[in-house]
């Protein structure tokens, strides 16, 4: 309905798609740039190309597949534009505030954890961050969408364009490719419960 509102010239409804879909665009874009200042410009970019097509969004498949696309190819467009690497920018190479171990923020939650399990916890998400930036992209998407976006087999299937069996083996080799990287960590940690 807002897709139809927005074709016969409702300017309004189409703010309203742009903030239900924005942070699920960001984070879909965020997993490919790494670079907090490249995923604003990229998100908006989407969502000009989008308002562009939009009278060419013939209703086949669900809108936020289609953005979705949209979203794909306006990323790997900036980046091919930029020649950065997909997975590694200037932006994520520089330490943030965030990464000090001297960074306290007086909003955070205490916690019981001692700092042995915290070094483990960064190392295994380190690992994992690892593990799907070296995956192909085909593998990570398809990953990320399952894993991270909860999208069933069916919608991922059409999102990428691809038969269902193709996601289910994409899917299997992502996940033994983070375990194979993620498994030696888990073994150095015994007696305590991942």
């Amino acid at each position: 309905m807002l897709v139809e509102r927005t074709v016969a010239g409702d300017q309004r409804a189409y703010g309203l798609l742009v903030i239900k879909y924005q942070r699920r665009i960001q984070r879909l874009i965020g997993r490919m740039v790494r670079d907090v200042d490249l995923v604003e410009d990229i998100a908006q970019e989407t969502f000009i190309r989008a308002y562009r097509a939009l009278p060419k969004f013939r209703g086949d498949a669900q809108f936020y597949t289609w953005l979705y696309r949209i979203a794909i190819n306006t990323a790997k467009k900036t980046l091919m534009d930029f020649k950065r690497d997909p997975t590694v920018s200037e932006a994520a190479m520089r330490p943030s505030d965030n990464d000090d171990e001297t960074y306290y923020r007086e909003n955070e939650p205490t916690s019981p954890d001692t700092p042995d399990t915290v070094l483990a916890a960064k190392q295994i998400s380190s690992a994992v961050n690892e593990a799907m930036d070296a995956l192909p992209a085909d593998l990570r998407q398809a990953v990320t969408l399952r894993e991270i976006e909860g999208m069933s087999y069916e919608d991922i299937a059409e999102m990428m364009q691809c038969p269902i069996g193709t996601v289910r083996s994409r899917i299997f080799r992502a996940r033994e490719a983070i375990s194979a990287r993620v498994k030696p960590l888990l073994e150095n940690q015994s007696g305590k419960r991942w």
